[in-house]
């Protein structure tokens, strides 16, 4: 027995160093520049976050193929949060222990609020592609691809007065979500201020699964359409239940809903039918880099791209360019402070549009209108 035991000794004492060695040369990226992405890959929200990592993937590849950033190829990392605050947490760690260099990430507002505190401390660039509360990019080393909630909540409520005609609106929105409240309460102070009316608010909490109460109180709210400020997997449930109950009125909303076909598959799809939301990406636009981008896609992925996707393929190009700005010739020479000033020194002509920033972090770009017309985004 004893003879046992050291003989088990020394195998598990031999495993921990293999590993440990082997953990060592996986970690080992100095030929490499390391961005890495935090986003739902699973859950409710999985999406967003597959549509992020898929996106900029293609743009890691296309860079990689064309020499990478000056001669050093891209590695891209990726941790499931799950969209909620303490794995996001977790997964950006988990990123910084596995070398990340840039941050593209988080997917989600309130798991890149929650991570706040640990970006400022590290201190390395951080462009979500999609995290759209005014939270998520307060710090200085934060920038954003997206467009922020009160901005999109503005300009849908200067659209449906001014374009569509609308005055009356009927508010589902979701009371846990700050990127749902955020948008909601923007769009409500522009809309009313226009001259519009709040004909019912039916707010839901982020656990709803049933929306029986909310599109009972819009059926009788006698409102001309229905706002959701809210993602795509909510908003189909909505969409379903409003049908069955015989409500048709039309529905708009902010970039969330972009990807709502994806839950609506099948004869569902004609409920999202002139279905209007706010994005600054439409797949059908005949951009030539947009198609080339998409046909890409669609071929990798079998799917057609979202905005989440286009956005997460202008973040990494704003990686390389604020890299390459700032004169860091290798992955080991990685200058922080450096990364992030260049970021208001560049100019991306990208996916979503021509883009510049400021130190606030925000992107100085235009957002396009997109209507669902027979089961496709088209621009507006």
């Amino acid at each position: 027995m004893k003879k046992t035991a050291r003989f088990l000794s020394l195998m598990i004492a031999t495993l921990m160093v293999v590993l440990s060695f082997a953990g060592c040369g996986a970690a080992d990226n100095s030929n490499v520049f390391v961005l890495g992405i935090s986003g739902p890959m699973t859950g409710t929200a999985s999406t967003y976050g597959n549509a992020v990592v898929n996106g900029a993937q293609i743009a890691v590849d296309k860079i990689n193929a064309a020499g990478g950033i000056n001669g050093y190829k891209i590695k891209l990392i990726y941790q499931d949060d799950e969209a909620t605050v303490d794995k996001a947490k977790t997964a950006y760690e988990k990123l910084m222990d596995n070398g990340m260099q840039v941050f593209i990430g988080c997917v989600t507002s309130d798991s890149s609020i929650a991570c706040n505190d640990l970006i400022k401390a590290d201190g390395i660039l951080q462009i979500t592609p999609s995290a759209s509360a005014i939270e998520a990019a307060v710090n200085p080393n934060s920038f954003r691809v997206c467009f922020t909630d009160p901005l999109q909540g503005t300009k849908m409520a200067e659209y449906v007065y001014n374009t569509l005609g609308y005055r009356k609106a009927a508010a589902c929105y979701n009371q846990d979500d700050s990127y749902s409240t955020g948008m909601y309460d923007a769009f409500k102070e522009r809309f009313t201020e226009l001259g519009g009316k709040i004909a019912v608010e039916a707010p839901f909490g982020k656990d709803t699964s049933d929306f029986n109460a909310q599109i009972t109180k819009v059926a009788s709210s006698g409102a001309d359409f229905i706002y959701l400020p809210i993602y795509a997997e909510k908003a189909a449930q909505i969409l379903i239940t409003a049908d069955s109950k015989g409500v048709k009125l039309p529905f708009v909303g902010g970039d969330g809903l972009d990807g709502i076909m994806n839950y609506l598959t099948g004869d569902l799809g004609k409920l999202a039918e002139n279905l209007i939301f706010l994005t600054p990406f439409v797949s059908t636009d005949t951009d030539p880099k947009v198609q080339a981008f998409t046909n890409t896609f669609i071929e990798k992925y079998d799917m057609t791209p979202d905005q989440f996707a286009a956005d997460a393929y202008d973040a990494v190009y704003l990686a390389k360019l604020a890299i390459e700005q700032a004169g860091i010739t290798a992955p080991t020479a990685m200058d922080n402070a450096a990364v992030v000033a260049a970021m208001t020194q560049i100019e991306l002509d990208g996916l979503t549009g021509k883009m510049t920033f400021d130190a606030s972090g925000e992107p100085n770009k235009d957002a396009k209108v997109a209507k669902i017309i027979n089961g496709e985004y088209v621009a507006q």
